[in-house]
This record gives C-alpha cells, structure tokens and sequence, in this order.
C-alpha cells in the first residue's frame, strides 16, 4: 500500500498506523475539481436508468429461479440453497438501494422529482424512509467528522462510555455488538438514532415531529412513512396469500443480508484508526471531507456501484454520478495526495479489526495545538 494508505503490518492488529493529516491542504476544493474531467460531473438518466434496469434484472431473474426451482431440490441441498439466493440478491437490492442513494444527491438525472419519485419507490421497496434519510444524510455530508453536529457513527470518548466500554472489548462483547450491529443497527438507528449525533430530544426518522427535521420536511416525513406502510401492507397482503414463511425467503433472507452490507459499508468508511473526528474548535468542511475512506470489497465494488472504493471522491461531490466515480478518484489522486485514504483490507476482517481497535476517542495531546483533534483509542 501506498504512503497515502492507511496499513497495518497484521490485520487484526493496530501497529504502524500512518495517520490522515490533519492541517490544512495545500489546494482548494476548485482545484481538486478543475483535475476532474468536465464530463464526470455530466448526468445521463438514460445511463442511470441502465443500471436501474440491470439491477432488476438481475433480481427478477434471482426470484424467478430460486421460486422455481429451490422448492424441487432434496433437502439438504434445499436449505443451502436458500442462504446463497438470499446472500446474491440481498447484494442486488444494496445496488438498487445505492440507486435510490444517488436520487437523494441528485446524482441520477437533471430531474429533480423524476429522482424523488425513483427514490421513494426503491427506498419504500427496501424499508427505508427515502426522505427522512435524505434529509439526515445531506446534513452528515455537510457535517462530516464534526463530534458536534455529524449525524452518524458519531464516536464516543472513554468518559462519555464510561463503564461500558468494558462489555466491548473482548471477543464476546465484539461479536454481540456486531450480530446486533448487522442485524438490527440500521432498523435501531433510523429508530431511535442510535450512534447519531445527541439531541435534546427524543429522534427518530419515522417521526415528522423529530428534531432531526425541519418545520417545512415534516410533509416529506410524512410522504416517507405513507411509502413504508403501502409496502408493508402490500407485503402482509402477499403474506397471507403465500404465507410469511414464502415472504421472509423471498424477500426478508435478503433484506437481512442488505442490511448487514449497508452497516458494514457506512460503519467501514467512516470508522478506521487513520481518522480524525475534531470538536468545533477545529472542524471545517474539507477537513471533515477528508475524514472518511476507501474500502475494497473485491467484485462487490462494481455490485455496489462503486460506493465502495471511491466515498472519499463522494464526500467532495456527492452529485457525481457512480458511473464517472472511478474515473473522477483516479484524477483527484494526484493533487491530494496523503490526504487520500484507503484500506484494501477484506472488509470482514476489517470489521472485525475495527471493532477491536476503535473502541472511543481521545483528544491529540501531542501538542497544546491539537486539542481539538481526536483519534480512535482501545484498551
């Protein structure tokens, strides 16, 4: 790996760590664009609608051919195969999900409400307030790294942990806290805002009068739970016309595999012993932009449209459409430089290390200047 990505010498353990800088960049946010070729800033919803098409395609033919043919296999064969279609199609629905993630940054076409009507039908189809998260994650781009105001994997210090940093570092604890994070975080998170930014209020993307959420967003809260409970009820209908068993192994197996991928990716491109998080004394913008990285997931890169291996491009423009994302990293490389991040770690072993190794924060008390900055620690 290169100067400009963050390694270790063993995986699971947390040793030479070159930490992202943390002072200011010697180049501006428009020269890391003008690098960029005009065209990857251009949206095509011919092109976008392509990938849209391919992606329920592929679902189509996945549900086709498990409803099929799973149902005549010999038993042992039978319950193997379920988990694998669950396992290739909750992998297609994060792609469509990802679809739904570029109408929210306007990455999907010129279209506006062309974009919100796509998202809210995708987003609904896969259990998620297209809305409500829209509106909460735009504000975590604009607050990225903040300890203050970002809205998500807001870490904690030892203080604020208090005892219970004690039940999270060890193996039991770890593997708890992460068949709990991979299978029920995202639903706690959009919940009861769970590892969000603190509130003085009780927050939850399901409730219009959330402080999470504007006067004039609570119509579009609104417009967000309606599109959950159509499918939902659309989904107990079908329910007891082929029996919950049918939906949970054509829909739900798959779901749960979703879920688990879009907590992996969220929580790994923003948790890594290489990242600053800055309290308000030290926070701005680019600073916080840098403070996220790239992850590898091998063929699932191009599964997951590229989120993947180029969020630290999508946290500078969020509105570059994925099909130019790759194109755009490659060119903003050489003129960041060091402040570039990247881990080609196996993302199951990633998950894994960073449970262990970014346990909380601490403030950089390596000069009276740094106070303000703030790094993962363990135990």
């Amino acid at each position: 790996m290169g100067t400009a990505t963050a390694g270790y010498s063993n995986p699971t353990d947390q040793v030479m760590i070159k930490r992202a800088p943390t002072s200011k960049p010697p180049f501006t946010l428009a020269d890391i664009k003008k690098a960029i070729p005009p065209h990857c800033f251009e949206r095509s919803t011919i092109k976008s609608f392509s990938y849209l098409i391919a992606d329920l395609t592929a679902a189509s033919i996945f549900y086709y051919v498990a409803t099929t043919y799973i149902p005549q296999l010999p038993q042992p064969l039978y319950y193997i195969a379920w988990p694998v279609y669950w396992f290739v199609q909750g992998c297609v629905f994060m792609g469509l999900w990802l679809i739904a993630h570029e109408c929210g940054h306007h990455a999907f076409s010129d279209n506006m409400l062309l974009e919100d009507t796509i998202g809210l039908i995708l987003h609904s189809f896969l259990l998620t307030p297209y809305f409500s998260w829209k509106i909460s994650h735009r504000r975590h781009h604009a607050n990225t790294g903040s300890l203050e105001h970002d809205e998500v994997y807001v870490p904690k210090t030892r203080s604020q942990l208090g005892e219970w940093w004690f039940y999270f570092d060890n193996p039991i604890g770890r593997i708890l806290s992460l068949v709990v994070k991979l299978t029920l975080g995202w639903y706690i998170y959009l919940s009861i805002n769970a590892a969000g930014r603190p509130y003085d209020k009780f927050a939850s993307h399901y409730d219009p009068r959330s402080p999470i959420f504007s006067d004039n967003e609570r119509i579009l809260i609104l417009i967000s739970d309606i599109g959950l409970l159509i499918f939902s009820y659309l989904m107990y209908n079908m329910g007891l016309i082929q029996g919950f068993g049918w939906v949970f192994c054509v829909y739900g197996g798959a779901m749960m595999v979703m879920n688990a991928f879009l907590v992996t990716i969220t929580y790994l491109h923003h948790t890594h012993s290489s990242l600053p998080h800055y309290d308000d004394s030290e926070w701005n913008w680019m600073k916080g932009a840098f403070s996220t990285i790239d992850r590898d997931y091998g063929v699932l890169n191009k599964v997951f449209h590229n989120i993947t291996d180029t969020h630290v491009l999508h946290h500078l423009f969020s509105y570059i459409p994925h099909y130019h994302a790759m194109e755009a990293t490659k060119a903003i490389r050489p003129i960041i430089g060091e402040y570039y991040q990247s881990d080609s770690t196996p993302f199951f072993v990633a998950l894994w290390r960073e449970s262990m190794n970014c346990l909380f924060i601490e403030a950089d008390e390596s000069n009276e200047k740094n106070k303000g900055i703030y790094w993962y620690k363990s135990e």
